[in-house]
């Protein structure tokens, strides 16, 4: 007996067809999610921590401080640029844009070369180490140039250390655990983006609104995260290899599931505006600063609760369905980001976006690292992140002519769309090249 999906279909037969696997995946979904419930209550804390290896523990307290300064900065540098040294929006918007755009770059120059030196740590505390310097530079910023060179020099760093990093995760994963091990280090990193933001809104309530200390203050938990790399974490020694770098890559020997995987990524990236733009319709529809940066923090709760068990389910059904049922979840979101007119229901589109993030982040690191060598996924990783980045930043310029040309539902409706597009490729892809 023939398999459906070889059969010749057109018409009202395609849409016929479509209805039928959609059906199957939302149904495949509800049990997914179940399963996912069921992990996040049954994975406890000890299991994790007694079978995860040291490393990887180790990596996630380092994201988790790491974060924590970045995340109690992060809401507060726009209004110290426009308050505190009064430059305009536009100038805000320039050092944000070069900042993003040199960690666009360098993820994938550095993930290189990390492979051709098979080092990883020393690319990942220098990463840190800027970072960290980052925060005191802005703290010490009195015009908007020097503001913009502690933010180069910031994400500089971030570009520096990420692909590293996640080679070192990788040396310390098996078939079994990559999603988990992802996972679990998404959460930590999640959990810093929780309790970042809400320091700074104690911080800002207890020093009156002076926000330069505040970044004094962040270079702590930065400094905390570069001792816990120096002290607990290690790497595995590799040969160097004697050829001179070059940036080459030959797209034909790649694996093609790598690269229409990075297809379909960049596609939906496309539509994955900046979630600035989810702050600004959560004030667009009546919500203040705090309460944004409240439903903010909520996301990243979700996040955190969700990230580990989705890299555990991920690991028991496929990373790459839970990668595409984080992209059904995403063009849900955005399709009721863009409907609703009542603030009320941010309270609960915001943590069910987290979802999102928990089924993709750190699934779509277990994916890749299923087809790739540890040797060279400091590029591949590299490559991954730099396309989406790039993507995303088109994302966010398009996302912003359609607020301002059409409205602000377009942004977010367009965004749906794309990711439902994305969604089909991805979990149909092989099936309509057979209709």
């Amino acid at each position: 007996m023939s398999s459906p999906f070889s059969l010749s279909l057109s018409g009202m037969s395609f849409f016929r067809f479509l209805w039928h696997r959609i059906f199957r995946i939302v149904l495949y979904f509800c049990f997914a999610f179940k399963s996912l419930a069921r992990d996040c209550v049954s994975i406890r804390i000890s299991y994790m921590f007694k079978n995860m290896p040291k490393n990887v523990i180790a990596l996630g307290f380092v994201s988790l401080f790491n974060d924590i300064a970045s995340e109690m900065i992060y809401p507060i540098v726009p209004l110290f640029l426009t308050s505190v040294l009064g430059v305009p929006v536009s100038i805000v918007g320039l050092i944000e844009g070069i900042a993003e755009a040199t960690a666009s770059i360098t993820k994938f120059l550095f993930g290189y070369i990390s492979d051709r030196m098979q080092k990883r740590k020393i690319f990942v505390i220098a990463g840190y180490f800027f970072g960290a310097i980052s925060k005191l530079l802005i703290a010490l910023a009195f015009v908007w140039p020097f503001v913009l060179f502690a933010r180069f020099v910031d994400r500089f760093g971030k570009g520096l250390r990420t692909a590293a990093r996640d080679s070192l995760l990788l040396q310390n994963a098996t078939s079994s655990n990559r999603g988990l091990i992802f996972g679990f280090h998404r959460s930590l990193d999640s959990f810093g983006a929780v309790i970042g933001p809400l320091i700074a809104l104690l911080l800002l309530s207890l020093l009156h609104g002076a926000m330069r200390p505040i970044f004094f203050i962040a270079f702590i938990p930065g400094a905390v995260s570069i001792l816990l790399l120096l002290v607990f974490v290690s790497e595995k020694k590799h040969e160097v290899s004697s050829k001179k770098i070059t940036i080459q890559l030959n797209m034909k020997k790649m694996d093609k599931r790598f690269l229409y995987f990075f297809f379909i990524s960049i596609l939906f990236s496309s539509g994955n505006s900046s979630d600035a733009f989810l702050i600004l319709r959560a004030t667009n529809l009546g919500l203040s600063a705090t309460g944004a940066i409240l439903a903010y923090v909520l996301y990243n709760m979700s996040q955190t609760i969700f990230s580990t068990p989705a890299g555990h389910l991920s690991d028991k059904i496929g990373a790459k369905k839970v990668f595409s049922y984080g992209l059904i979840v995403f063009s849900i979101v955005y399709f009721f980001f863009g409907l609703i007119h009542n603030s009320v229901w941010l309270w609960l589109l915001f943590p069910f976006y987290g979802l999102y993030i928990a089924a993709t982040d750190g699934v779509s690191k277990a994916y890749i690292s299923s087809f790739i060598q540890e040797k060279e996924s400091g590029t591949y990783f590299g490559l991954y992140q730099t396309g989406t980045a790039i993507s995303t930043f088109f994302a966010s310029f398009i996302g912003g002519i359609l607020w301002t040309a059409v409205n602000p539902s377009a942004t977010f409706f367009f965004g749906s769309l794309i990711a439902f597009i994305a969604f089909i490729l991805l979990q149909f892809g092989k099936s309509i090249k057979q209709i």
